[in-house]
């Protein structure tokens, strides 16, 4: 993705609000990915479950390779790791790493504030996990769907805790601008991501 001020997604002018710039700037990934992710099945099965924990572990991977917020990464890491093993016990599969994704993973040189934006899509996906997990927690049992539940009940403060940081940090237009693009930036590796995934299927099918 090319990095440049012009874009109209991006301009600090019209987002004084860090939380309200980055929703304004990533609406239309947001929705591309809610749809396109594997739980997006009106019925998701445990296999399903294992895929969109794959997805999240391509993802992941890819964003620990640029100089980004590496524990948070790495705890991201550990939690899809643990809940893809338990898949992989449920349905009986051989325990095997997410197969690696071949694309360019950095967008060049990163602007101050680029890692917030990631970080907004990283967080803003755990609280997501609780509305998946209140609709699949009982039709995917036994698992116990780790990764979903997040903090548990201390999901929510964790957001607002996560925010009143984000605000704090991103305390200049130029700081704003550049959480924007680190923020689109993460959804699109994430749409390329999925789009690998599934001509993947397509082939084996």
């Amino acid at each position: 993705m090319a990095l440049s001020a012009a874009d109209p997604r991006f301009a600090p002018a019209a987002c004084p609000d860090p939380r309200d710039a980055l929703r304004r700037a990533t609406a239309a990934h947001h929705a591309e990915v809610d749809a396109a992710l594997p739980l997006s099945k009106p019925s998701p099965s445990l296999a399903d479950y294992h895929a969109h924990l794959q997805l999240l572990a391509q993802w992941v991977a890819l964003l620990q390779a640029l100089p980004l917020d590496e524990p948070r990464l790495a705890r991201e890491a550990a939690a899809l790791a643990d809940d893809i093993a338990e898949c992989e016990r449920l349905l009986g599969l051989p325990s095997k790493m997410p197969e690696a994704f071949l694309g360019t993973p950095g967008p060049g040189a990163i602007p101050d504030g680029f890692a917030w934006g990631v970080a907004y899509v990283i967080e803003g996906s755990r609280l997501g996990g609780q509305v998946l997990y209140r609709r699949l927690a009982d039709a995917l049992a036994p698992h116990p769907l780790h990764y979903l539940q997040g903090a548990g009940a201390q999901t929510g403060a964790h957001w607002r805790h996560f925010l009143e940081a984000l605000r704090a940090a991103l305390d200049t237009p130029e700081r704003v601008q550049a959480a924007c693009q680190g923020a689109v930036w993460a959804f699109e590796k994430l749409l390329q991501l999925r789009g690998a995934s599934r001509r993947a299927e397509a082939c084996r099918a």
